[in-house]
């Protein structure tokens, strides 16, 4: 089978870079196939072209519907380099091996965001959808552009090695193309269905292409979606749970069981974890799961009314009776035992979502939305470095009182900024979320602390960012707390160490701040 000279298959409509792309491939050797508008054009620049239909020797059908779709190309594109069936079957059929392919997508409303309407069915494009799709699966051995911007780094590439393109890149187009196929799709979807992406962009219906209608959104004439991948982004997850039971989640359960997930896989041992907008309002680990629920509902039980609860172990029969004695709006853990479902059937409007085996949630980025624009980060997944912890005030904390900071750190890391958490024997006693000021935040968890009629005095507190005063330090002296855990690095760290020793109070550096805005 002749595998020279290397076939470009070229099919725009935006023509933008089309020339020195050409150029580029007519220097290195290529042979270009075209179709239609694209082979005039480049005929016209004075490139020579071989048109689509004299090398399939089939003739366009159906007004130009039926062009590239022929198995001369598609076997051309499909072909494995390294089968010598496939290459025997190619040289026995005429069929050229295609290296390269530049192709756009006819303009569809709603592939670059926005959607919905009558969908103009004449604007979708199928056999460029499928040449990409094709060409990317292959990528092994084919070149695939599906945007001009794509032009000038594999213009270089042919010119420097003298007609090919490098494994990685090609397999980055590839990666490019399908997010672009997907998105397409998706848009015509939506246009069908005429539900439409309406704001959101196009570009994360590739890579969240499953899409689950919610109640409301964060209020009742808000419209909301639960937008996901149904491969599973590893780890425990609100997109791989199972809902058991109950009403059709809202937009806010849904934040809340997020919040409520995120912080009980953080914890070791049996643990539960009560959220209440997006804050938790109690938390505990202990030797069961009813005791941790129950202490944890002891810290806050008025904000607990109409919570969301987390467990990070099978939820028993005795469990979830005390969890069925209070209005909860869901429940979310690894297993239900069957007397704990029956204990919740009498609940028929209670959520309950089983999420399978918990697992650690592997490294993956964060979004969250701007007007105009999306602000991506890395998650927050580290708790603390034990080699860079460092007592700066007091004697060094013993191994009960250090699990005890740490529980607390551990539940102040998923509490709204500015935050300050009391902790007693594993399990909250106050806590002080989104106030504006650090020492508000403190004040606040005292007083749930004494609203509660929960002792303070021997108390661990945890703050996710430093002190810039003295002040939480001596209200915290006052109340009776013995030990502080804080990230320390404020340019007056040497007031707060002050005032701990002042107090005998240990305090805690961790050298990691945890801000939840």
């Amino acid at each position: 089978m002749n595998r020279r000279p290397p076939t470009a298959l070229i099919s725009v409509s935006n023509r933008e870079g089309l020339t020195d792309l050409a150029s580029a491939l007519t220097e290195t050797g290529f042979r270009i196939i075209s179709t239609g508008g694209t082979a005039r054009h480049l005929e016209e620049a004075g490139f020579a072209v071989v048109r689509i239909e004299d090398y399939t020797g089939s003739a366009e059908l159906l007004d130009g519907r039926v062009k590239s779709l022929h198995p001369k190309i598609y076997a051309g594109l499909l072909a494995l380099r390294d089968n010598p069936s496939h290459r025997d079957q190619l040289s026995g059929s005429g069929i050229e091996l295609i290296d390269l392919i530049a192709v756009n997508l006819y303009p569809f409303p709603g592939a670059e965001g926005g959607g919905g309407g009558e969908p103009p069915l004449e604007s979708i494009d199928i056999g460029g959808a499928a040449l990409l799709r094709a060409g990317a699966k292959n990528h092994p051995s084919v070149t695939v552009l599906s945007d001009p911007g794509q032009y000038p780094e594999v213009i270089a590439e042919l010119r420097s090695s003298g007609g090919t393109v490098s494994p990685p890149t090609r397999r980055r187009l590839a990666a490019e193309a399908f997010a672009l196929t997907a998105r397409y799709d998706r848009a015509i979807a939506d246009s069908l269905s005429g539900e439409g992406w309406e704001d959101l962009p196009a570009a994360l219906a590739g890579i969240y292409p499953e899409r689950r209608s919610l109640r409301y959104g964060e209020n009742q004439h808000q419209r909301a979606w639960f937008h996901c991948s149904s491969a599973g982004p590893g780890g425990a997850s609100l997109a791989g749970a199972r809902q058991l039971q109950g009403k059709e989640l809202s937009y806010n359960n849904l934040l809340d069981l997020e919040s409520a997930l995120g912080l009980v896989l953080e914890l070791a041992v049996p643990a539960a974890v009560i959220v209440k907008h997006n804050n938790p309002c109690g938390a505990a680990a202990g030797e069961s799961l009813l005791e941790c629920y129950r202490r944890a509902r002891a810290t806050d039980p008025d904000s607990a009314f109409g919570s969301i609860i987390a467990c990070n172990r099978e939820v028993d029969g005795e469990t979830a009776a005390a969890v069925a004695s209070a209005f909860v709006e869901a429940v979310i853990a690894p297993a239900f035992a069957p007397e704990a479902e029956r204990e919740f059937s009498r609940k028929k409007n209670l959520r309950l979502l089983v999420t399978g085996p918990l697992s650690p949630r592997p490294a993956h980025l964060a979004f969250r939305s701007v007007y105009g624009g999306l602000l991506v980060q890395e998650a927050d997944l580290p708790l603390w470095d034990p080699e860079k912890l460092r007592t700066a005030a007091g004697r060094e904390p013993s191994p009960a009182e250090l699990a005890e900071l740490a529980f607390a750190w551990t539940v102040c890391k998923h509490t709204r900024s500015n935050a300050i958490v009391l902790g007693r024997g594993r399990a909250t006693v106050g806590i002080g979320a989104g106030q504006m000021s650090r020492i508000d935040a403190a004040r606040l968890a005292f007083d749930k602390a004494g609203r509660a009629g929960l002792e303070t005095r021997g108390a661990v507190l945890a703050s996710d960012a430093f002190f810039p005063f003295r002040d939480v330090v001596d209200l915290a002296a006052e109340k009776g707390v013995k030990a502080i855990v804080q990230p320390g690095g404020s340019i007056r760290d040497g007031e707060s160490i002050a005032a701990a020793g002042e107090h005998g109070i240990t305090m805690l550096f961790t050298g990691i701040r945890h801000f939840r805005h």
